[in-house]
């Protein structure tokens, strides 16, 4: 049976940053209840085809969400665990699926097992809770101790996920998180560097727990497969696909993502059957809109992503056209955006409806979700492919030129067969002598099946 990650469409939120949370935690025991603005964008993203939420951090934190403190109770800049719960009651009954951020490599100064070691120092109960602690050198931050941290951001503090204290705390949170929220997937931060048994017994405790329970895995570089297999994740971020399609669109060279797409997916590929998480931008890399240096490149970027082999994710704002770039805090990259306004301000409002209507043909085209993947023809700016379920076939053309192109594709369909262009008002085509000849319009796709595909 497959997994209904398969069958996703993600939208991605960074919660502290739409609703405008202040940049450092008070902890001055007030709670606001900001996090019922997402109630808000549950139409939106229905109209958007969109079954599954995946939030960024939403627990107690010092700052940016990263830095956690309690792992238990919701952050006081968003609310509280019970108004968490009626977010996670109300996106399932609209049919969308809720995912959070899981941060487990690292904590934040404030937590409170650091704050003991910082109080109690070498007779802290602990010590053996976090990485590498030296008594004999000083931290960063001048205390009386060095410790490991993450890439050198001495905020964030290693945790020994050896420990079996440590472990059981974690896991006791993500028990919980599946008991109060009805949670149906993680995201884990920085998942490449997580200790591999640690990630092998987290499956296991979340599986037990929801065998559907679906876990995802950040990982930049490297071999996919080496925490996504059956033993571990689910799926990892695609960050492969992710620079092939912005840089195969500014360099006006589509070859670059098609060697992506065939290594990954095509008769050989490394990932066959596995639905990697896909995305165009999130809360780490320039907004798709500031990045591609044509804007009208918008439209054939999210046609792949859309199509392709994997499964693909929407960043809030985004389907609006808003950009943003890197900066020292990344606030540009998480903006706060209040409804109706991020919609009637928006920079390409249409692009919300093109969006809509890929999901829809996603959603309606098993071949899209399921099938593998052929490459049919690929130039530098024009990539073709065939997507091919059971009896169902895909053809998918793509063309960021700046003109309309006329492609000859083969197919493997019988002469006189009927095909419907999926994106163009329905256009229909004949096969002949195993190959149709079709016109993909600027900065645009075409989507055929045969006419009768449902």
């Amino acid at each position: 049976m497959t997994h209904w990650s398969h069958d996703a469409i993600f939208y991605h939120i960074y919660p502290l940053g739409l609703c405008g949370a202040p940049h450092t935690n008070p902890f001055d025991g007030s709670v606001a209840p900001r996090l019922r603005e997402l109630h808000d964008w549950i139409e939106p993203m229905r109209t958007l085809g969109v079954n599954a939420l995946y939030l960024g951090p939403l627990f107690e934190s010092t700052s940016h969400g990263y830095d956690t403190v309690d792992y238990y109770t919701l952050d006081r800049r968003l609310g509280t665990n019970a108004m968490l719960a009626e977010l996670a009651n109300e996106l399932h009954r609209n049919g969308i699926r809720l995912i959070l951020d899981g941060v487990f490599h690292h904590v934040g100064r404030d937590f409170w097992a650091f704050r003991d070691l910082l109080t109690h120092q070498e007779a802290s109960a602990y010590r053996d809770w976090f990485v590498e602690i030296d008594f004999s050198q000083r931290s960063p931050y001048g205390d009386p101790f060095s410790y490991a941290s993450w890439d050198g951001y001495f905020n964030l503090v290693k945790l020994n996920l050896r420990n079996a204290e440590v472990r059981a705390h974690l896991f006791g949170a993500v028990q919980s998180w599946i008991e109060q929220f009805d949670l149906d997937g993680l995201r884990l931060d920085v998942a490449e560097l997580l200790d591999l048994e640690f990630l092998r017994e987290l499956r296991q405790v979340c599986k037990a727990r929801k065998p559907d329970f679906w876990l995802m895995g950040e990982q930049v570089h490297g071999d996919y497969r080496r925490i996504a297999n059956p033993d571990m994740l689910d799926a990892t971020t695609n960050y492969e696909v992710y620079k092939g399609l912005y840089s195969s669109h500014n360099d006006h060279n589509y070859f670059e993502i098609a060697h992506s797409l065939k290594r990954q997916y095509g008769s050989e590929g490394v990932y066959r059957g596995l639905p990697l998480y896909n995305f165009v931008d999130n809360h780490d890399v320039p907004r798709v809109a500031s990045i591609l240096h044509e804007r009208a490149h918008l439209a054939p970027i999210y046609a792949l992503l859309f199509t392709i082999p994997g499964v693909p994710a929407i960043y809030y704002g985004s389907e609006w056209g808003y950009g943003g770039v890197k900066s020292d805090d990344d606030a540009l990259l998480r903006p706060r955006l209040r409804l109706p306004e991020a919609r009637v301000q928006a920079p390409y409002p249409q692009l919300a409806d093109t969006l809509a209507l890929l999901a829809d043909r996603r959603h309606r085209l098993p071949a899209l979700r399921y099938g593998d993947y052929t490459q049919v023809h690929v130039a530098a700016e024009q990539l073709a492919f065939v997507r091919r379920y059971h009896e169902q076939i895909a053809l998918v053309a793509v063309n960021a030129a700046a003109s309309p192109v006329e492609l000859v594709l083969p197919i493997d369909l019988p002469n006189g067969t009927l095909l419907m262009d999926w994106l163009n008002q329905g256009s229909e085509l004949i096969v002949n002598q195993g190959r149709v000849t079709l016109h993909v319009p600027a900065r645009w796709a075409s989507l055929l099946t045969r006419a009768s595909a449902t």
